[in-house]
């Protein structure tokens, strides 16, 4: 989880390969609307992500149905968001936490992507960083930062 730019589904494709295990990314969730107001420079508010976080709350459901370890690579900016996601406890947030001037230089590198530098702000006012989850610097390469994920997450410190 974190803001656009973070490296969630960089690391996260990265991850899921290390487990191994299914990845999925919730942009790809997002309906149409959503994402042309995005698109736009214009911020979602609560009600355009509700449909969106009860897709993923239910894909989530899936996989734990399904006995399965899967990554999701997510925003999940809100505490709000993440109760939503965390069906019984099943689900372990993994917050990549980058300094605002490393996050506004990769989304002016970044192309072919709904989510600009513009709505960096919009987000970053949004974040409620967590209290419960694994917190990792997300400046390293993507390779680092998956084997500090992999070690904590082993180690159960959260």
């Amino acid at each position: 989880m974190g803001v656009s730019g973070a490296g969630k589904t960089t690391v996260g494709k990265l991850l899921a390969a290390q487990l191994p295990c299914a990845f999925a990314d919730a942009d790809d969730y997002h309906s149409p609307a959503n994402v042309q107001k995005m698109s736009a420079g214009i911020p979602l508010t609560d009600a355009d992500r509700a449909p969106w976080l009860e897709a993923l709350r239910r894909l989530i459901a899936c996989w734990i149905a399904g006995g399965e370890t899967a990554v999701l690579a997510c925003s999940a900016l809100k505490e709000k968001y993440r109760e939503h996601l965390n069906l019984g406890g099943e689900v372990c947030f993994v917050y990549l936490k980058v300094s605002p001037a490393a996050l506004r230089d990769r989304l002016r590198r970044r192309r072919g992507h709904f989510m600009t530098e513009a709505m960096l702000d919009s987000q970053i006012a949004d974040l409620e960083e967590p209290a419960h989850a694994i917190i990792v610097d997300g400046d390293p390469l993507p390779a680092v930062i998956v084997t500090e994920i992999l070690a904590r997450v082993r180690a159960g410190s959260i």
